[in-house]
């Protein structure tokens, strides 16, 4: 609950703007002018860690296809073991 703690209107009008968002084509011009490259890439990173941790692949396995560090992988797993359920709510309702 670390961003429940900043209770900011900024935040939240962050997450309005992307519940605004229609379909992925939509998602890539937000996401475009928000974030550089890189950014996108790292959160997406971490989904898929996740999604493959929940699949029970080990940390070498995920590194070599994710490229991911082990500092990553150990924080995307503190996360699904301590966290707020987030990565598991999401990757249940895509499906994964």
């Amino acid at each position: 609950m670390q961003l429940k703690k900043l209770n900011d209107k900024a935040i939240d009008q962050l997450f309005e703007a992307i519940l605004t968002l229609k379909d992925i084509e939509e998602c890539y011009v937000f996401f475009d002018d928000l974030c550089t490259v890189n950014e996108i890439q790292s959160l997406s990173q971490r989904l898929e860690v996740a999604r493959m941790l929940r699949k029970g692949n080990t940390y070498n396995q995920i590194e070599a296809e994710t490229g991911a560090s082990t500092a990553t992988i150990s924080r995307v797993k503190r996360c699904l073991n301590y966290g707020n359920d987030g990565y598991k709510m999401a990757l249940e309702r895509l499906g994964r």
